[in-house]
């Protein structure tokens, strides 16, 4: 097909006539007959969905948010951050409906390096973006830019959370995963040495890799997780800070939820008590 003829077919995409079906299979003509290459495609065709998906197809569901308690310290809210490479936390008060604000892990940081140990996370946190499940994505990235937002809670229908969806799952719909230095390690980072004796240790950690790492023998035959030996230990659903003993190790929950444990402290104490 000539090449003004391809423009002639694409500049049909302004007639107000045109569907967005229409648009996308023009698209995917002009990239078969290399008008334009496959990259360019992708991200057009992904312009033309992003306006018919809502927070809701792309949120990060409530029950895998990562969160800071505004009750942590500073240094007892540095394992999470560091164990889960975020740069946003939603700040929660005593149930993950009560959100005070977005701690940002660079302010932390530079408040750990100024050794401002005692401060308050709620004197950190800054304004919380809330939106509903219902919001088109095309408007929300538009409201990211105007607000200088880069995380929002999306919220249901009764008022409580469902979710959070940040400005990069926003444009991910456009221009597909972005990879970051962490996203494209071979393997998940399970286990984060802390200190010298002193490991954030996530509690989906398969206890095969537990043991490789820690050199160490449970069993794996009833439970497949260290989280399953812990909660084992407690004999219920423990909350945040509470501790047990687990071989040479004493172990001190991070993170937890009313459901789940997520993040554990464990610290090598040579007692095998």
């Amino acid at each position: 097909m000539p090449f003004t003829d391809h423009i002639k077919r694409l500049l049909r995409l302004a007639a107000p006539t045109q569907t967005k079906q229409d648009i996308s299979s023009l698209l995917a003509e002009a990239a078969a007959d290399h008008l334009i290459d496959q990259y360019a495609h992708r991200m057009l065709d992904g312009v033309l969905k992003v306006a018919d998906m809502h927070a809701r197809d792309i949120m990060v569901p409530r029950s895998q948010m990562i969160v800071i308690e505004s009750s942590m310290s500073l240094t007892e809210a540095l394992p999470i951050i560091t164990q889960s490479a975020h740069s946003r936390f939603p700040v929660i008060g005593d149930s993950m409906d009560q959100v005070h604000g977005i701690l940002l892990a660079k302010d932390l940081l530079t408040h750990l390096a100024e050794g401002h140990h005692d401060l308050s996370i709620n004197t950190l946190v800054r304004p919380v973006f809330f939106i509903p499940e219902s919001k088109r994505l095309d408007m929300l990235l538009r409201e990211f830019r105007s607000k200088h937002n880069h995380m929002a809670m999306v919220m249901d229908e009764y008022g409580s959370v469902a979710g959070l969806v940040t400005i990069e799952d926003v444009l991910e719909q456009i221009v597909g995963e972005i990879e970051d230095e962490h996203d494209g390690d071979a393997e998940v980072q399970y286990i984060k040495q802390l200190s010298d004796n002193r490991f954030a240790v996530a509690a989906i950690t398969p206890i095969e890799e537990f043991n490789t790492y820690f050199n160490t023998d449970y069993s794996n035959d009833e439970f497949d997780t260290i989280g399953g030996l812990v909660l084992q230990s407690f004999s219920r659903l423990p909350k945040r800070g509470e501790k047990t003993q687990l071989g040479p190790f004493s172990v001190s929950v991070l993170n937890a939820t009313k459901r789940r444990i997520d993040l554990l402290s464990f610290t090598r104490t040579n007692d095998p008590t």
